[in-house]
């Protein structure tokens, strides 16, 4: 006999229909998952709140934001300004340039923002970098 076990003159059997705890909770969750699939669905609350899966449809969002009607915002794709004027190296020493292409912080800003290709983008970046070395431009913003 082990540690934990139940000596066998205590171990008594069941009253014939009787269900543990454990067994009426399995088949009332049986008949839940049976019912809710022949019955119709449970009709929506009246008021705001979680509706569950089972509400319908949602209705359609007006477009432009949450101001109201209007258009959808469409975003120009932006093309490298470089490409666009044919210019092949970028000066260290044309510092008007580069002073767009750097933030008020003074870090250089990123591609994504600027729309620059990636070759002018490490050119840029160069360009930058040795102007701000012989002090043409400011490694970081006044205060």
């Amino acid at each position: 006999m082990g540690f934990f076990a139940i000596p066998e003159h205590e171990a008594a059997e069941p009253e014939p229909g009787y269900t543990s705890p454990l067994e009426r909770d399995i088949s009332a969750m049986a008949d839940e998952t049976t019912s809710t699939t022949t019955s119709a669905p449970a009709a929506a609350p009246a008021q705001g709140g979680y509706q569950g899966l089972n509400s319908g449809p949602r209705p359609p969002r007006p477009a432009g934001g949450p101001g109201g009607g209007g258009r959808k915002f469409f975003r120009r794709k932006k093309v490298c300004k470089f490409c666009v004027e044919k210019i092949d190296q970028i000066s260290y020493r044309d510092v008007r340039l580069l002073q767009g292409f750097i933030a008020e912080r003074g870090k250089i800003t990123p591609r994504r923002l600027t729309g620059v290709c990636t070759t002018h983008q490490r050119q840029l970046s160069q360009a930058i970098k040795q102007s701000r070395n012989i002090a043409l431009l400011p490694f970081a913003a006044k205060y």
